[in-house]
C-alpha cells in the first residue's frame, strides 16, 4: 500500500484497447525510457488481454506482460492513508497519542486486521458524555482514569468501509449522505489498509498517463477524462480530443510506434536491454508485416537494424536470430484461424472509428494463407454481429490478411450501401478480394472514409 504520495507520483504508459504487439512493446519500451529520465515511477500498462502473438513474444524474450488497468477513474487506494492503529483493548491514551500525531483520527483495528472503529473528536466527545453524564461524582474523574479506558469505548463502530480497488465516483452518493469525514479503506478480505477523508474523496489525485500507439479517446483506457494526460506518442491519424492543459504530442508517419520509441532511446544516448529491444523489434515487424507493409518507411528499416543490433547480442534470449528468422516466427505465432475463438478473432486487433455520423469497427487478423478462410466465414460473420450489438456499432468489417501473399479478404456485416462501391472484387462467398491490401490504416480505412463522407 503506497498511499497518496506513491499513487500521485506514478505515471502509466498505456497502449490502446485490444492491444496488439506494437501497443504492448511501445508501452513497455517507452516506460523504460521515461523511467531513466523521470524521478517518478513509470509503469507500462495495458487495456485488455494479451493476444497470441504478443504472448509468444513475451515468453520468447522472457518478459512479463504489463499491468492490466480497467479504467483511469481514481480508486480509494489513491487517497488512503495508512495511519498507525491500536487494538480495541489497548488504553485510550495510546489512541490519543495517534490522534495527536495525525491531527484527525485514531484507527482501532482487531489483531487479525479487521477494522473495529475510528476514534474521532466527535466519537470521543460522545463517549465522554455517556461516561460522565450529569453525575457529579463522575464529572470529577481524573483524566488519567479516562485514558485507562479501553479504546473500544471511544470508537465509532459504524464507519463505512470501501475496498481499495473500488472507484471513488461509484461511491460518491453514499459518501455525501454520510455525516462524517473519515472512512475505512480495506482489501478484498476486509482487512485494514488505511483511512480516507471526504475532502480527498471529492477531489482525488488524477492518474497520470502517457498514451502510446493511439490518440483517440474511443481507443483508449476508459474514464480517460478523469486522468491527467501528460503525453501522446503515436503513428496513426489524428483523432484526439481537446485536453485541459498543454501536453507533449507527437504523431509521426512511420510504420510502428516501436520505431518512434527506438529513436527516442537512441537520441537519449542509450540502448535498450536485449529482451526489451527484441520486444520492440517484434512490435515493429508485426505492424509493418516484416517491413513489407505500405506503411513501412526508411526510418522503420533503420529502427529494425538498430533494434536487431541491441537484441541479437551474445547471451540475449534472441542470440543467433536475425530479422528475417525472428520476423517469420513472429508472424507465424499470430496467424491462423483454426485454433482461435471467433469472438477473439474480431476483437483482438480491433479499431473503432467515427465518420459521417457512423460508429464502426475494422478488425484485422493475420493468416499465412487464405485457402481455408471460407470454412470460417459463417462463424466470423456471427461474431461480427455480436460485436456490433455489444459495442453499439452501426457496422463492422473484418480484414483477413495473408502475410505471405500480401492480400486480404474483407468480410462486412451491416455495412451501408455506399460500401458496395469499395474497389475490390466480390467473391461468390460474399467477401471482397483485396489483392495487395495489407494495411488497415493506410489502404483500407482511407477508402472507407472517402465513401462514407461523399
Amino acid at each position: 500500500m503506497e498511499g497518496v504520495a506513491g499513487e500521485m507520483s506514478k505515471i502509466y504508459v498505456i497502449g490502446h484497447v485490444n492491444p496488439d504487439t506494437d501497443a504492448i512493446a511501445s508501452a513497455m519500451g517507452y516506460a523504460w525510457l521515461l523511467s531513466t529520465q523521470d524521478e517518478n515511477e513509470v509503469v507500462p500498462a495495458r487495456v485488455g488481454p494479451i493476444n497470441l502473438q504478443t504472448s509468444w513474444v513475451l515468453d520468447r524474450v522472457g518478459l512479463e506482460p504489463p499491468e492490466l488497468l480497467a479504467d483511469a477513474s481514481p480508486r480509494f487506494e489513491s487517497v488512503a492513508r495508512r495511519l498507525d492503529t491500536v487494538t480495541p483493548d489497548r488504553p485510550l491514551s495510546e489512541a490519543w497519542a495517534i490522534a495527536s500525531r495525525t491531527g484527525t483520527v485514531a484507527p482501532v483495528v482487531e489483531a487479525d486486521g479487521e477494522p473495529y472503529g475510528l476514534i474521532t473528536g466527535f466519537s470521543l466527545f460522545r463517549s465522554l458524555s455517556q461516561l460522565v453524564g450529569t453525575h457529579p461524582d463522575r464529572q470529577k474523574m481524573q483524566l488519567s482514569k479516562i485514558f485507562e479506558m479501553p479504546s473500544r469505548e471511544a470508537a465509532d463502530v459504524e464507519v463505512p468501509e470501501f475496498q481499495a480497488g473500488s472507484r471513488i465516483r461509484d461511491a460518491l452518493p453514499r459518501i455525501l449522505r454520510e455525516e462524517r469525514n473519515d472512512f475505512w479503506v480495506v482489501d478484498e478480505d476486509g482487512r485494514y489498509l488505511g483511512v480516507c477523508r471526504q475532502p480527498d474523496l471529492l477531489n482525488p489525485p488524477r492518474m497520470k498517463v502517457v498514451l502510446v500507439d493511439h490518440n483517440e479517446v474511443g481507443q483508449s483506457i476508459g474514464s480517460l477524462d478523469e486522468a491527467e494526460l501528460l503525453e501522446v506518442l503515436d503513428h496513426h491519424r489524428l483523432g484526439a480530443d481537446p485536453t485541459w492543459l498543454p501536453i507533449r504530442f507527437r504523431i509521426d508517419p512511420v510504420g510502428s510506434t516501436s520505431t518512434l520509441v527506438s529513436e527516442r532511446i537512441e537520441n537519449a544516448g542509450l540502448s535498450a536491454p536485449p529482451a526489451l529491444a527484441g520486444l520492440l523489434l517484434a512490435g515493429l515487424l508485426a505492424d509493418t508485416l516484416q517491413l513489407t507493409s505500405p506503411t513501412t518507411t526508411e526510418r522503420d528499416h533503420q529502427a529494425a537494424e538498430r533494434l536487431a543490433r541491441w537484441a541479437f547480442v551474445g547471451g540475449s534470449p534472441l542470440e543467433g536470430e536475425d530479422i528475417a528468422s525472428f520476423g517469420e516466427a513472429l508472424l507465424d505465432a499470430g496467424s491462423g484461424l483454426d485454433a482461435r475463438d471467433p469472438d477473439e478473432v474480431v476483437t483482438s486487433d480491433l479499431k473503432v472509428y467515427e465518420a459521417a455520423g457512423k460508429h464502426f469497427g475494422i478488425a484485422q487478423v493475420e493468416v499465412t494463407d487464405l485457402l481455408r478462410v471460407s470454412d470460417h466465414l459463417e462463424v466470423l460473420a456471427q461474431a461480427l454481429d455480436r460485436l456490433i450489438d455489444k459495442r453499439g456499432l452501426d457496422f463492422s468489417l473484418l480484414m483477413i490478411t495473408d502475410v505471405v501473399d500480401g492480400a486480404s479478404r474483407i468480410l462486412m456485416q451491416s455495412a451501408p450501401m455506399v460500401l458496395e462501391e469499395l474497389p475490390y472484387k466480390r467473391l461468390p462467398d460474399g467477401t471482397l478480394d483485396a489483392r495487395g491490401v495489407v494495411s488497415r490504416k493506410k489502404q483500407l480505412l482511407p477508402v472507407v472514409l472517402a465513401l462514407l463522407e461523399e
